[in-house]
């Protein structure tokens, strides 16, 4: 890749000398690693057809949410239907097709797509008559389903969730030939094809029900946001807030992304975007490409499990473990706090030991400005925190955001949104949701045969056989099986997996199932960060012209509360406000914050000063003593903490002298 000396400069006047890719090959190296990105750039007649294809799609949904959602199969058919055609058409069979035109073979494939689909559209009533009796005409047209279903999530989305998806799928034939636990009676090709196609148990499932409805909101939401500007806005704030502190370019990268992703719910996406600006900011000051990637590939992940919107997998938990959505926000709070805390501290304590200042003052934006200029834009975000946390449903409150969203962009003459910029918000939502609902009916397909066979529960009772009955280790175990099913997986995807076949033996043993789900839902995330499939990371290190698997390490040790945390919560609930007072939820806040400056202590190798082998052992101790709820574990950290500081002091007092 040649390399060319980019400039940037934000709507503040900073400019940032970038010395990286061109859009155009940040674009390629993005499709290499991240399915997602790689779609096709149409041009002429094919763009105007995809784009009335998206446009409709969008419409359709808004149609259904607001006058009525239609009968479970007809919503699901129908929006599976739109992302079939658009998946066929937009996304190349291979690196090698046309990355400028669809062709004769793909129009052939979204035909057919929807033929399956509409088949059961049409036939709705006729099905649920003759349900457990399919016509042979039944069968062809789901296992025709199944299959497209399964090529369009290996385009969309990439081949590990396909190549999953279809192990469970032979696996309900093969039943009979498997020893032990996975043993099961075996089923016809008649009852899978129809279970899988027909029912709401199979692909047209809950995930696929999630997307389909609010989720599919969510991400038009994301885009209407985006078309106010608010990204730009983030940045701006997180540069005038922390832009001036020590290491300031790494805690905008933090501050930033924690905002931004929230809104976009890609960590990808989210790192190639905001890393555009920050990871040159970082470089240029004196941090490590691979640490300025890195910072930025960790806050990015971070973003899904930033409330209020933390990615479609968090609203699939609401459903799967039946509570209201915004529950799962305010379990999300304290965690997502000691994430970016954990990230925020060893920042700090790497510029400290680099001795890296922030930006000047007379550089940078003032809050005060940019927040009396633009302010207005977070309306839509207070919102719909507002009608989340008053008990409205998510789709209510994701209509009541998008509402928002054009009424904060009318405030001004720059922001105004004309018709032509809500038909460019309704296709970008559209095509925002194509990675999502191919993934969820793709994952249809695992949930479908574990329901099937009842895989779930003999999974379940299997890993704790295999563990012993030992909490801790059915824990790893599971943690485990989260970070490599999420190698090159969708949160979302992974998700759905891990909790239909890996919570069900955290719950066994008496772990309340909401710990239990977002212990999964934690470690499903960080495998954008984890080696050696660190897709996040490798975004990042793309920009940063970094190491990637370099980067990656880099980036774990950055997010090492995101593996720690997840055990805390499942031993006390109380982290996740399950069970508690405010009292009790205020002491556990400050108390595991003290602790990440501990934990944050040790992995960067400086507190005050440098730290030796011992200090780092005691301050990963006390550290996790602090995060562990409890009044002599408490004690103990904070002793260790202060203890280690003014030894430190007085050592570099005496070097000093």
């Amino acid at each position: 890749m040649t390399d060319k000396d980019l400039k940037k400069q934000n709507q503040d006047g900073i400019e940032v000398e970038e010395e990286g890719m061109s859009q155009e090959e940040l674009d390629d190296f993005l499709a290499e690693i991240d399915k997602e990105s790689g779609y096709r750039r149409l041009t002429g007649t094919q763009e105007k057809i995809v784009t009335l294809i998206a446009i409709a799609f969008t419409l359709f949904q808004l149609y259904t949410s607001l006058f009525g959602m239609l009968p479970a199969q007809l919503q699901r058919h129908i929006h599976l239907t739109f992302v079939l055609v658009l998946a066929y058409l937009m996304y190349p069979g291979s690196n090698k097709s046309d990355r400028k035109r669809f062709g004769i073979s793909d129009i052939v494939l979204a035909g057919l797509g929807a033929s399956a689909t509409l088949y059961a559209v049409i036939n709705y009533e006729a099905l649920i008559f003759r349900a457990g009796q399919q016509t042979r005409l039944d069968v062809i047209f789901g296992a025709i389903g199944v299959l497209l279903v399964l090529e369009a999530a290996r385009r969309v989305v990439g081949s590990p969730i396909v190549i999953i998806a279809s192990i469970f799928l032979v696996y309900c034939f093969a039943g009979p030939y498997l020893p032990g636990f996975f043993n099961h009676r075996g089923y016809s090709f008649t009852r899978t094809m129809s279970h899988l196609w027909f029912t709401t148990e199979g692909i047209i499932g809950i995930p696929l029900g999630v997307a389909s409805t609010f989720v599919f909101l969510f991400i038009l939401f994301g885009s209407f946001l985006e078309k106010t500007g608010i990204g730009q806005f983030f940045i701006d704030v997180a540069t005038a807030v922390a832009g001036w502190a020590r290491g300031g370019p790494a805690k905008v990268a933090v501050i930033s992304s924690a905002l931004t992703g929230t809104v976009s719910g890609s960590s990808v996406a989210n790192t190639v975007g905001t890393g555009a600006f920050t990871i040159p900011m970082m470089k240029k000051l004196g941090y490590k490409p691979e640490f300025a990637a890195a910072v930025e590939a960790s806050a990015s992940t971070g973003g899904q499990i930033m409330p209020p919107i933390m990615g479609a997998a968090a609203f699939l938990m609401a459903e799967f473990v039946g509570v209201p959505y915004g529950k799962i926000v305010l379990a999300g709070v304290i965690p997502a706090m000691l994430y970016f805390t954990g990230i925020w501290i060893s920042v700090d304590l790497e510029a400290k030991k680099l001795g890296l200042k922030g930006l000047p003052r007379e550089e940078l934006p003032k809050a005060s400005v940019v927040i009396k200029e633009k302010g207005y834009l977070v309306l839509p975000l207070l919102g719909i925190i507002y009608f989340l946390v008053s008990g409205s449903t998510p789709l209510r409150s994701a209509l009541a955001g998008i509402v928002l969203s054009i009424v904060a962009a009318a405030f001004k003459k720059e922001t105004r949104m004309s018709v032509k910029d809500l038909f460019a918000c309704f296709e970008a939502g559209a095509k925002g949701a194509l990675s999502v609902s191919a993934a969820c009916a793709c994952a249809g397909i695992i949930v479908g045969s574990v329901t099937l066979t009842g895989l779930g529960l003999k999974f379940g009772n299997g890993l704790v056989q295999l563990a012993g009955g030992s909490q801790i280790l059915t824990m790893a175990f599971t943690m485990l099986a989260c970070i490599v099913l999420g190698m090159g997986i969708p949160t979302t995807a992974n998700y759905v997996i891990t909790s239909t076949v890996a919570a069900p033996a955290l719950t066994s043993l008496g772990i309340p199932t909401l710990a239990a789900h977002m212990f999964c839902f934690y470690f499903g995330i960080v495998a954008d960060i984890t080696p050696p499939v660190a897709l996040a990371a490798y975004a990042g290190s793309a920009i940063a012209k970094s190491d990637p698997i370099k980067t990656g390490v880099q980036a774990t040790r950055l997010s090492i509360a995101a593996f720690i945390i997840p055990y805390m919560f499942v031993y006390n609930p109380a982290m996740l406000i399950l069970d508690t007072n405010a009292f009790e939820v205020i002491q556990i806040t400050i108390t595991a914050l003290m602790g990440m400056v501990g934990v944050g202590a040790a992995l960067s190798n400086y507190y005050y000063t440098n730290t030796t082998l011992i200090e780092r052992i005691i301050l990963l101790t006390g550290g996790l003593g602090l995060i562990k709820p409890g009044i002599y574990s408490d004690l103990t950290g904070i002793a260790v903490l202060v203890g280690v500081f003014l030894l430190q002091k007085a050592r570099l007092k005496k070097q000093n002298a």
